[in-house]
């Protein structure tokens, strides 16, 4: 099967008529994650169709949506957030959703497939093409803090195996195809804590489900050890990037991230798609988030 990224993104667009020269190859475009605004800090969650407002006014060319940032989700809402954009002259190309498949009890997975499907039905209603998916994780390690001193890794659910965890994973993610199919959102799957903490375990859920409609988020700021390779690996699949920032230094770690190595690692597989920020730093989001603009632009230029 062909990847998404090779597949939508040749090296040069095929001339619509013969002898009419292909067009230079256009840079990719930078969103912002509402949750760079928030960052889950106490006191300071800022209404979702705020974000946007100074997404636009910072010069962002899309907004990447937060669920749980939405205070509503009735269609007039939605469609409210859907007008703004419009209004501001951004486009909304991502919504990030939390749920998790890693889990022996088939209720506890039904309700996050039910949850999926209905976060790709609020993505649809608007217009949102591409929606964040998590692995989940054995929640053993009860305390986040406590996995962020064990870099990610804990103990598995004591009698069960990765191989269930996956096998849970496919299964529920091969439900949600359908209507991922039928309302035109693709499912990314991002390198994340649990299952997903190697691009390994990432792509052996996506290789195995073989769906145009599941492909790969590559999160710059998820591997904690060896960035560079592992994103190499995830980037001919990947039909969405969250690019992080740790200006004022970040709260459980920080990386310094080389920008101009990783553009080039998804230039080099194709990568057309947005590059969009989530800051995660402690400095004050009006001062970090223009200088990470800034990154962003002058290395995916």
């Amino acid at each position: 099967m062909v990847p998404m990224s090779a597949a939508l993104a040749a090296d040069a667009p095929s001339p619509a008529v013969a002898g009419v020269p292909a067009a230079p190859r256009p840079r990719n475009r930078i969103a912002v994650s509402t949750y760079s605004f928030w960052r889950f800090l106490e006191n300071s969650k800022i209404p979702v169709d705020k974000c946007i407002e100074h997404a636009a006014a910072m010069g962002f060319d899309g907004v990447e949506i937060l669920h749980r940032q939405m205070d509503s989700e009735d269609n007039a809402a939605l469609q409210s957030l859907k007008q703004t954009a419009l209004r501001e002259g951004v486009d909304l190309c991502g919504f990030s959703i939390h749920q998790g498949y890693v889990s022996p009890d088939p209720d506890v997975r039904q309700k996050n497939i039910d949850h999926t499907i209905k976060c790709i039905e609020l993505a649809y209603a608007m217009g949102i093409p591409t929606m964040r998916l998590n692995t989940g994780r054995w929640n053993t390690t009860k305390s986040f803090d406590d996995l962020m001193k064990n870099r990610g890794v804990e103990p598995r659910l004591e009698g069960y195996t990765d191989d269930d965890g996956f096998k849970w994973c496919i299964d529920s993610i091969e439900k949600c195809l359908k209507k991922a199919g039928e309302c035109g959102v693709t499912m990314g799957l991002e390198n994340h804590w649990g299952l997903g903490l190697t691009p390994e375990g990432v792509l052996r859920i996506v290789d195995a489900i073989k769906s145009p409609w599941l492909q790969v988020t590559a999160d710059t700021g998820n591997f904690l050890e060896d960035p560079y390779d592992r994103l190499a690996k995830l980037a001919p699949r990947t039909c969405y990037i969250q690019a992080k920032t740790y200006f004022g230094g970040g709260t459980w770690y920080t990386l310094d991230l080389d920008y101009p190595r990783i553009a080039d690692i998804f230039r080099k597989a194709n990568y057309r798609g947005y590059v969009s920020l989530e800051f995660e730093g402690k400095e004050d989001w009006k001062t970090a988030i223009p200088k990470s603009l800034d990154v962003l632009r002058k290395a995916f230029s």
